[in-house]
């Protein structure tokens, strides 16, 4: 080992060495200390900040009659107002219980042979040895056989149970006036994320008066739940071994 490659390592351990000692020195500054809790602090004023910009629906003008309680813009007097417009909030639960069961087997084989001869040409077949191989046999000129076999059999067991309940967004409001829907949610615990989309057409109708739908009433539903974080990270194939399964052809 050069010297040059002797000091590049000695200034790496050391490097890491200092960064093991950071974290190391806050452990034990902390030791004994209950966990702080984090002071309430204006979101606006944080670094990174950005304010939400979500579809809105145009502004309308309310009327009151005097003496009246009764606001020209409001659709019912004495139901829970529901999702109806961009911009309006409802609650989504999802409750899969899916279990579904295949079995494909393939046998599959093949056998053929081929032969060919030209044992009388008008005699030009006793000349074929001075132009191929003088073994050259004019009754057995071709012989060709091949056989072939081909075994499979596939298994594929599922079973799914997923219960989420999720606030969409009303996004917009089709001519016939069905609403799209758009929500997502994350939660974060430690170094885990745990992430949750969900998109789909539905009816005003199918809202219950509790402001929910479920979501096998919701069409073209797009629902995705997954995460990011060391633990998915482990649960995955190394990306060389992903790239090796694509590109090895046996």
């Amino acid at each position: 080992m050069t010297k040059t490659s002797i000091t590049k390592t000695v200034l790496v351990l050391l490097m890491g060495c200092s960064l093991t000692a950071c974290g190391a020195s806050e452990r034990l500054a902390n030791i004994g200390k209950p966990p702080e809790v984090t002071a309430i602090t204006n979101p606006q004023a944080q670094p990174g900040y950005q304010p939400v910009s979500m579809p809105m629906p145009a502004q309308e003008v309310a009327f009151r009659q005097p003496n009246s309680m009764w606001q020209s813009n409001r659709k019912s007097f004495f139901k829970d107002q529901r999702a109806g417009a961009v911009g309006d909030i409802l609650t989504v639960t999802i409750n899969i219980e899916d279990e579904a069961e295949l079995k494909n087997d393939t046998d599959r084989s093949r056998s053929s042979s081929e032969e060919a001869g030209l044992p009388n040409l008008l005699g030009y077949e006793t000349k074929l040895g001075r132009i191929f191989n003088k073994n050259l046999d004019p009754a057995a000129l071709v012989g060709a056989e091949a056989d072939s076999s081909s075994t499979g059999s596939g298994r594929t067991k599922r079973e799914e149970d997923v219960t989420l309940k999720l606030a969409a967004v009303v996004t917009q409001v089709l001519p016939n006036g069905n609403l799209v829907i758009n929500g997502k949610q994350e939660v974060r615990v430690n170094f885990e994320k745990r992430i949750l989309n969900m998109a789909g057409i539905i009816r005003p109708e199918d809202v219950t008066i509790e402001n929910t739908i479920s979501y096998e009433k919701i069409a073209e539903a797009r629902i995705s739940y997954g995460g990011q974080g060391h633990i998915t990270d482990v649960q995955q194939p190394r990306y060389g071994q992903q790239v090796f399964d694509v590109l090895f052809p046996f």
